[in-house]
């Protein structure tokens, strides 16, 4: 399938754009793509926006565990608007190009977006750490300002490792093939285009995803050994309740967001398979944003108070 944005010449033409290949293997199924891609995104950005507004609308809420959950609220709402609206645009009019320089761009925003949602999560589990280990202690050590540098350091982690990250990979001759086997351009099918000897680049990718999830999900499993140790240790059995149901809306999003990440980007290139990891990046670009708004606020009896709150107070309005 031949495009109008590769100059001429078959053995030495540069690529200059990009097909999204998607689910078009099983056509019959298109409609019902476009219509969960569509479900979902609408329920993403709805349910994530009205964490972000009760955070900020209920007083009872202006705590750091609340701030870090309206940061991660947002992050979402972004990570998955970096691909969705063109997976859907493609689905619904089929036509599947992207050109270089868009490509690029999505995939430093899902760098960027998601290394931050990671080192997000440490800063959440931090938070939980001091609140539980010491309590006497947490609203001095998670002041405004520790919260707020906390905050920005995710953002900013992302931000300045992501773009040397697509530079280096988007600098790879692409002379083969421009047709990409996936719904978004994702780094591993990307690189499977990219011609001479890519085994740097895939060090990198490595070094990175260790990066980004390895070293984050030790620094949560660290804080969770103290957490889990110090709630063990507690008299009550009615502490020892409210100390773990403190936990278990961030443990959820941990061991969804890690899993689907270390299985993507840790698995080796021996077992790369485009239809696995399709659907297998649905999870996290689809699912997980999907859920993290139904986990903290169905699991949460402080987010469900203040959305009745809210409810109340514009009823009698």
């Amino acid at each position: 399938m031949k495009t109008s944005q590769e100059t001429v010449g078959r053995n030495s033409t540069t690529i200059t754009g990009f097909i999204l290949l998607g689910f078009s293997d099983i056509p019959s199924l298109q409609h019902l793509f476009f219509s969960v891609f569509l479900v979902t995104y609408i329920g993403t950005l709805a349910g994530n926006f009205l964490i972000i507004v009760l955070t900020l609308a209920d007083p009872a809420l202006h705590t750091p565990k609340y701030f870090f959950l309206r940061n991660l609220s947002l992050l979402e709402m972004c990570y998955t608007s970096v691909n969705v609206p063109k997976t859907l645009g493609n689905l619904f009019s089929g036509d599947k190009a992207i050109s270089f320089i868009g490509c690029a761009m999505k995939t430093y925003f899902s760098f960027f977006l998601g290394g931050s949602n990671s080192f997000l999560l440490v800063s959440m589990a931090y938070d939980r750490y001091v609140a539980i280990c010491k309590p006497l202690h947490y609203p001095v050590v998670m002041n405004r300002k520790v919260s707020t540098g906390l905050a920005a350091g995710s953002w900013l982690s992302g931000l300045l490792t992501s773009f040397g990250h697509t530079s280096m990979i988007f600098t790879l001759p692409f002379y083969r093939s421009h047709e990409i086997n996936h719904f978004f351009c994702d780094i591993p099918p990307v690189l499977k285009l990219a011609c001479g000897d890519t085994s740097h680049s895939e060090m990198v990718v490595f070094i990175m995803a260790f990066f980004f999830v390895i070293f984050p999900f030790m620094l949560i499993l660290m804080s969770y050994v103290c957490i889990i140790s110090t709630i063990l240790r507690m008299p009550s059995g009615e502490g020892r309740r409210k100390s773990f149901s403190t936990c278990s809306s961030h443990l959820i999003v941990v061991t969804l967001f890690y899993g689907s990440a270390c299985i993507m980007y840790l698995k080796p290139n021996s077992s790369y398979s485009p239809n696995t990891d399709k659907f297998l990046s649905l999870f996290y670009t689809v699912i997980t944003p999907m859920l993290n708004p139904i986990i903290n606020s169905l699991r949460n009896k402080e987010v469900k108070a203040a959305f009745w709150r809210m409810v109340r107070k514009r009823r009698f309005h």
